[in-house]
């Protein structure tokens, strides 16, 4: 006569037996950290922005232009009932905005009591990289204004600079909008 076992008794057996055949395989590495962020380009520059730092990726909206302001300041757009500013990122920092509007889009920004789009030439989607290969910014890879607020790069197939849009959103250059 076969013995009764509760379910508890079974479950463990079934762990003991899992356990053993389990032995066998091979370890398996260590997981390596990784970091992700939003790819981007401005011109001939490849960036990369902390995925904590754009709440979201939108195609160029409509968006009505505002007297009275600094000319990389493009106007004011509707998201979801809430004024987005729009900032035309290329020119804030002197560089022409790409021609091909297809291609643009709007890092949407909303650090403290900043809510703004910046508009850049074109995203490349998420980008992941191995976090022991950020590096501090090289002194000479980016010699304009917009190397305030690159915080290290990447290296790989191109070399990615992290851009911080949150840095930019506490700038007091960036916030003097006014002519």
């Amino acid at each position: 006569m076969s013995q009764s076992l509760t379910a508890f008794e079974l479950l463990l057996q079934i762990d003991r037996r899992c356990r053993l055949l389990g032995a066998d395989l091979p370890s398996q590495t260590t997981h390596r950290s990784g970091w992700s962020g939003i790819g981007f380009r401005l011109g001939e520059h490849w960036y990369v922005a902390p995925m904590g730092e754009v709440s979201e990726v939108l195609h160029e909206p409509r968006y009505t232009p505002l007297p009275g302001v600094k000319a990389w300041v493009r106007g004011v757009a509707n998201l979801r009932g809430r004024l987005l500013p729009l900032m035309d990122l290329c020119a804030f920092f002197g560089h022409e905005l790409s021609p091909v509007r297809k291609q643009r889009r709007v890092l949407v920004v909303d650090h403290d009591e900043v809510f703004t789009g910046l508009l850049v030439d074109e995203v490349l989607g998420l980008q992941h990289f191995p976090q022991d290969s950020l590096e501090a910014p090289l002194e000479d890879a980016l010699d304009g204004p917009e190397s305030a607020f690159v915080k290290g790069r990447f290296r790989g197939e191109r070399p990615w600079q992290v851009f911080s849009p949150f840095a930019l959103a506490r700038s007091p250059a960036f916030m003097d909008v006014a002519v």
